[in-house]
């Protein structure tokens, strides 16, 4: 029988909504009941009805009992119809905000959005770099706070990087190729294909030549900001399905072997449970190994790397 997804698996037709009495007295109607609903574009495209909430909304509802634990957890509206929220501005820029969150450095490539979407799963607060603000908006309304801007605008980053306790960086996009201040950063998580990139040859060596050097820069920098940092070097990257296979984390493993997109993921935010004293590095690709507790496993794999340093 093979291992339950590390990613929830989404079902063709969405739970349906909890009826008020389940919820408690006071619980507002569910929203969309016995309308018809057209078909997701995407697991965590928002549906295009004029009053319906979207995919990962119904989802967070069905998980967390509801619209009305929506408002306790800090999201108590959807976005205006018009799906935008560029009008809303941080009115007081220097009020200090708990150092809760977690910055996904790119929330527009798939990855991104799978690391999103985990987080979204562990009910963390999270902050994304976007290109398209709209876009990533749609896809997660207010779960995901989205900053388009340049990071080395310095004020810029002291917003972007305000209240974060942790950077997931899940692709070589070169996001610490440019001096930035980390400053209050307690960790960072770092996927890298380096090794990927490395044992390439040919075609394949000059099309990922510019991975590579952003990869190699990306990693240095990380090393040598002083901060905790994991960082993950995983095989090359599959569009299949996560938690059907086990992982195999043989040292050189990265540079022959696969992984799914949604392992990769599960991985990058499992590893926020798990703050080394200075540097982990590992390799990962999907194989025999099954992992039931990441928690013990990232705390065994610590303990091991610092007894070794």
């Amino acid at each position: 029988m093979p291992p339950p997804p590390l990613l929830p698996r989404l079902s063709p037709a969405p739970p349906p909504p909890l009826r008020a009495r389940e919820m408690g007295p006071g619980a507002p109607p569910s929203r969309g009941a016995g309308r018809r609903r057209r078909p997701a574009l995407l697991a965590v495209a928002r549906a295009k009805g004029k009053d319906e909430a979207s995919f990962t909304d119904r989802i967070l509802d069905y998980i967390e009992g509801g619209p009305k634990l929506r408002r306790w957890y800090g999201a108590p509206d959807l976005l205006p119809k018009d799906g935008s929220a560029e009008d809303q501005e941080d009115e007081s820029p220097d009020i200090e905000e708990p150092r809760d969150a977690v910055l996904v450095s790119d929330g527009n490539s798939e990855i991104g959005q799978l690391v999103i979407l985990a987080l979204i799963l562990k009910r963390a607060r999270i902050k994304a770099l976007v290109k398209d603000k709209r876009s990533t908006e749609e896809a997660f309304g207010t779960y995901v706070e989205c900053m388009v801007g340049d990071m080395e605008d310095k004020s810029f980053t002291k917003k972007a990087l305000r209240g974060v306790r942790a950077v997931i960086s899940p692709a070589d996009d070169g996001f610490f190729s440019e001096p930035i201040d980390l400053k209050g950063v307690e960790h960072i998580v770092l996927m890298s294909q380096l090794s990927v990139y490395r044992n390439s040859g040919g075609l394949q060596a000059i099309m990922n030549s510019k991975l590579k050097k952003l990869a190699e820069k990306d990693e240095e920098v990380v090393l040598t900001s002083g901060i905790p940092c994991t960082i993950i070097r995983t095989g090359s990257l599959q569009s299949t399905p996560g938690g059907e296979r086990g992982f195999d984390f043989t040292e050189g493993i990265a540079a022959k072997g696969r992984i799914s997109k949604e392992d990769a993921a599960t991985i990058c935010v499992e590893a926020l449970d798990g703050i080394p004293r200075k540097t982990l590095i590992f390799e990962v690709a999907n194989g025999d190994e099954k992992v039931v507790d990441w928690k013990a496993w990232f705390a065994e794999q610590i303990k091991g790397d610092e007894e070794i340093q």
